[in-house]
């Protein structure tokens, strides 16, 4: 089991806290049932008794009969009273509990239960739980292996790998945690990553939501795991199925988007206009949570691969607590503008390879117009480091397995 510290670093501080709920969100199969494990074992060491750790994973189905409010509540209610000290209660995927904010919030006020809740869909956070415990809760996205966590679990099996062997991997199979610890062939693992793509599908998007057009809804996503990280707008999209005799609503388009959404299977980022400091609300992109299911579900990896180094950026900022957005400088565009808090702030800048100087020229000279001092990085999989004018230059798995940002 690989030990997630970027996340447990997030959810450390409030360990013990009974106070805040800390619930951890993410595409489904990231990783969020082993972040309870990791929190329990860490409790363990600091000397927290089995019996003191209350473990229920609902989609078990012999739990089923739990899935109602009032008899999940008696059932632990039960179970924390029969020991003595505080509760630590780990819940895993609580959304398929009907109405189960009641149940959490009562457990919250009238017993020493410390809740850990995890969830595959943003909508559990919105609504009546966010009113009844409005800011007693943290919430911690989980997402899918980092490069760096690709390559430690691997290389516990080998550990003669080279970071450029391991990066070829990444690139093709993305990093779902359990393919790195099945070591599966490709042609099992595209299963896998299929099979998870319909079960989001069907499950966190199409039930959820409701959505009855459920081929509509396959062509968008494939459309979306098509141009990743291209620029385009509801209309654009509507008027790409107009030209295949399709007649579809722009809104029905952003009511879609949004469903994907929320299931963690893409996300956004909105342009920002760099000098005036202001969100633009046109010509956002979409990143998919994992690149691998791109491979498998749309393939092309490697033909698009200067779209796929940007998902992977893009990515490993959120991971480590950057708010992302698209630059505007005039007529140019800096792929990524990353906020951390109120006085850290990164521009990177993403390219398949500096070919040429006319490239080069391109890639480096976006950042010319910008007059402040944060840090500034080209990222490619060129091996020489060709920084220049202040603006630092890394190949990807450098930049990816860096503490420096």
């Amino acid at each position: 089991m690989v030990w997630r510290e970027t996340y447990m670093k997030k959810v450390r501080g409030f360990i013990g806290e009974t106070e805040v709920v800390k619930i951890m969100v993410g595409l489904r199969r990231s990783g969020k049932s082993v972040m309870l494990e990791l929190i329990q074992q860490e409790l363990a060491e600091k000397g927290v008794r089995p019996e003191n750790m209350i473990t229920l994973n609902f989609e078990d189905m012999s739990l089923d009969e739990l899935k109602e409010p009032k008899r999940l509540h008696g059932y632990l209610k039960s179970r924390i009273d029969a020991v003595e000290g505080r509760v630590y209660l780990f819940l895993d995927e609580l959304q398929e509990v009907d109405n189960w904010e009641a149940c959490i919030n009562s457990l919250r006020v009238n017993s020493d239960v410390d809740i850990y809740i995890t969830g595959s869909n943003s909508k559990m956070l919105a609504g009546e739980f966010a009113t009844r415990i409005s800011g007693r809760y943290v919430q911690i996205q989980v997402y899918p292996f980092s490069f760096g966590e690709f390559c430690t679990a691997l290389r516990e099996r080998d550990s003669n790998l080279s970071d450029a062997e391991l990066f070829k991997r990444y690139l093709r199979q993305g990093g779902m945690p359990f393919l790195v610890k099945a070591a599966l062939s490709e042609s099992d693992s595209k299963q896998y990553l299929q099979d998870l793509h319909a079960s989001v599908v069907i499950k966190d998007i199409v039930k959820r939501n409701k959505i009855r057009g459920v081929d509509l809804l396959e062509r968008i996503i494939a459309y979306v795991m098509a141009n990743i990280s291209k620029t385009f707008s509801a209309n654009s999209l509507s008027n790409f199925f107009k030209s295949e005799k399709r007649a579809v609503a722009p809104e029905t388009i952003l009511n879609y988007l949004k469903a994907c959404e929320d299931a963690y299977l893409f996300g956004r980022v909105s342009r920002l206009d760099v000098p005036g400091k202001k969100m633009l609300q046109v010509n956002e992109k979409y990143y998919v949570a994992d690149h691998g299911l791109r491979q498998a579900v749309y393939g092309y990896n490697e033909r698009d691969i200067e779209l796929v180094l940007e998902n992977m950026v893009c990515l490993e900022l959120w991971r480590r607590g950057y708010t992302v957005a698209v630059g505007r400088v005039g007529e140019k565009e800096i792929d990524f503008v990353g906020n951390k808090g109120e006085n850290k702030r990164i521009y990177v800048q993403v390219c398949y390879l500096l070919a040429s100087e006319e490239t080069a020229n391109r890639e480096f000279g976006v950042y010319y117009d910008i007059a402040d001092n944060y840090p500034k990085y080209v990222v490619s999989m060129d091996e020489l480091d060709m920084s220049r004018d202040g603006i630092a230059h890394q190949n990807i798995r450098d930049f990816l397995l860096s503490d420096s940002f």
